[in-house]
């Protein structure tokens, strides 16, 4: 490991707006900010843009960036603390284990940006809106809390809506082209690394925002991988 990367990790130790794998802080984040303020979340932060750009908007709002590489959080954690944004946090933990450092209805809502799309269908229950995933936000979202989800891989953004078609999920907005709209929302108008990478090479950014319900998602986990496997066997032909 780089010696630039083992500097960043150990001052990552002392930056107050950062925490890795913290034990008792579910229902606790309050304290942290030191505020009642509702708490956002982004998924895969990544260096942590969004959260950053959202907090910026938002000063009366909570936001805070989850990944599991330090050395990108460390590059969002440095850039708050310069710009005075008390009200953006990070936590350095795994996705799958996000139910273990939030309370019950702590979180209002998740943004999803630009993640990994895991495009092999042996990979899809790694995809961020998977129902393995979404199960797991409905622990920590409270009643109505909004998925946000922002990406430029088209099997993603199809995906996605599969998964709310199956579900029945309430779709509050659906743009499968943002920048094409004549007025784009601020929110929208933040990017990240990623998106200017346009890894993807499709020039277009779809998105979607959508509740998840407060009863428990039904498992149809089967319904959903007979789906993509006919949609890869039809690839095939």
């Amino acid at each position: 490991m780089g010696q630039k990367k083992l500097k960043r990790f150990a001052e990552l130790l002392t930056f107050p707006n950062v925490l890795q794998n913290p034990e008792g802080m579910a229902g606790n984040w309050h304290q942290f900010f030191k505020n009642q303020h509702p708490v956002t979340l982004e998924l895969a932060c990544g260096k942590g843009e969004y959260a950053l750009g959202l907090g910026r908007i938002h000063p009366q709002r909570n936001f805070i960036g989850v990944d599991l590489k330090g050395n990108r959080l460390w590059v969002g954690a440095k850039k708050a603390l310069n710009e005075g944004l008390t009200n953006v946090g990070f936590l350095r933990t795994q996705i799958d284990r996000i139910a273990e450092h939030f309370g019950t209805a702590e979180i209002s809502e998740i943004w999803i940006t630009f993640p990994d799309p895991q495009l092999r269908t042996s990979r899809a229950k790694k995809r961020l809106t998977h129902p393995k995933f979404l199960r797991l936000y409905q622990n920590i979202l409270s009643p109505g809390g909004v998925i946000h989800l922002k990406t430029d891989s088209p099997s993603l953004y199809r995906f996605t809506k599969w998964v709310i078609d199956l579900h029945k999920l309430e779709v509050l907005e659906d743009k499968d082209d943002v920048y094409a709209e004549e007025e784009v929302d601020q929110e929208l108008q933040i990017k990240t690394h990623y998106e200017s990478l346009d890894i993807a090479g499709s020039n277009r950014v779809h998105y979607l925002s959508f509740r998840l319900p407060a009863t428990p998602l039904e498992d149809k986990d089967d319904v959903l991988k007979e789906m993509l496997c006919e949609e890869e066997s039809d690839r095939r032909r």
